[in-house]
């Protein structure tokens, strides 16, 4: 029985996933990243469970993977669209209408679309990390849930840590191009990423895991939801630094 625990637990984030996938569509961006973030939170017990109770399994990592495709893939290509589909319009709403109530799409350009580039990397990187043996205690490339993270604090950046000067920039379409382009990028490139794995409590062998959650934290605490994109950053560098040092 207890083999089916961990599966049980990834399909809670295959429900998160497609609960965030209505509201996204629904341009009800702040319900979408709280049930992302609920699903990254199934995600991240999954596998603690599966090792805990020593039930890994070939099922287990496909069915993973196929989760985050709606939670951590699915989800942050519709809310770029949106938010593409804001800069065209002028203005931000995060209760606004979405384009699915309107029958008519003429108002909106192709740009927006080009949102699901994040939604095709992610894929890709997913088919990639389960051909891949060797990531178990790093990663190679962004993982799928801090990539959704990044995308998702977005709207939530807007809605309560906005000012004239940071909704112009988010809400700028070459901004959200370029970061389109920058999230692909970093989903599949060769950067290698350290892992929040701890194999023990040792302050030695898990230093600068201590240390990014130390920071990550006080950045949240200060910071609140404009903290996040700046934790992804940190870690890609902090993980430069143990890579090199």
């Amino acid at each position: 029985m207890q083999k089916h625990i961990p599966n049980f637990i990834t399909l809670l984030n295959v429900f998160c996933g497609c609960v965030a996938t209505v509201f996204a569509v629904m341009n009800k961006l702040e319900m979408a990243a709280i049930f992302v973030a609920l699903g990254i939170f199934f995600d991240f017990f999954d596998g603690l469970a599966a090792r805990v109770l020593d039930v890994k399994s070939e099922l287990g990592l496909q069915l993973d993977s196929l989760a985050d495709m709606i939670t951590s893939g699915l989800v942050p290509g519709i809310v770029m669209f949106q938010l593409l589909a804001m800069s065209q319009s002028g203005g931000w709403n995060l209760d606004g209408v979405s384009f699915l109530e309107n029958n008519e799409f003429t108002w909106i350009s192709l740009l927006p679309f080009f949102g699901f580039l994040i939604t095709m990397a992610s894929a890709y990187r997913l088919a990639n990390f389960n051909l891949d043996e060797n990531q178990v205690s790093s990663f190679i490339g962004l993982p799928t849930p801090a990539n959704a993270l990044m995308i998702l604090s977005l709207p939530l950046i807007l809605f309560y840590n906005g000012s004239d000067t940071v909704n112009e920039v988010i809400l700028n379409p070459w901004f959200l191009v370029l970061l389109t382009i920058l999230s692909a990028y970093l989903l599949n490139c060769s950067l290698s990423l350290f892992a929040l794995k701890f194999n023990n409590w040792s302050f030695k062998d898990n230093a600068m895991r201590y240390i990014f959650l130390v920071v990550s934290l006080v950045m949240i605490i200060t910071m609140q939801f404009l903290a996040i994109p700046f934790i992804i950053l940190f870690y890609i560098l902090s993980s430069f630094i143990q890579e090199k040092f």
